[in-house]
């Protein structure tokens, strides 16, 4: 399986949490990240979404069809992301459009094993893999990419 984690791109401040628009800025973000994306593509991505505006419109920059999951929200916790995008064991790839600190911490669990507050910068996409070599599962990092490296 392979499974992407793509924070929220730059977003407007503002009382009402849920919905904070990106800013002209994180609108760029987003679609130098979605174009990043659709280069490499996986075949048959499911793309699962927070209902967060901010998150709702970076997921729109990749113009395709999207799922939005409230559990996914802004109070999102790594055991929420996990049964969402069914990791490991889900087939195909799947990329969850999200927020901090959840991504941050599954990030951290995916790598060493252990939740820890771990930052993913606004607009970047983190993607792993999971495979299994002479009996071992393990995850791999395939890519980090934030906006600004992206075009």
């Amino acid at each position: 399986m392979d499974l992407l984690l793509w924070r929220h791109a730059e977003a407007e401040e503002g009382p009402l949490d849920m919905q904070r628009r990106l800013t002209q800025r994180g609108e760029k973000q987003a679609h130098q990240v979605a174009r990043w994306l659709h280069q490499r593509m996986p075949k048959q991505l499911r793309i699962l979404v927070s209902p967060a505006v901010r998150a709702q419109q970076t997921a729109a920059a990749l113009d395709l069809p999207f799922e939005t999951h409230r559990q996914l929200g802004p109070d999102a916790c790594v055991s929420h992301l996990i049964a969402t995008a069914g990791w490991p064991d889900a087939a195909g790839a799947t990329l969850i459009v999200g927020h901090q600190p959840a991504l941050g911490q599954m990030a951290s669990l995916l790598l060493s094993g252990a939740e820890a507050d771990w930052t993913i910068k606004k607009g970047a996409l983190w993607w792993f893999t999971n495979r299994v070599r002479q009996g071992e599962t393990q995850t791999v990092l395939r890519a980090v990419i934030s906006a600004d490296l992206a075009h």
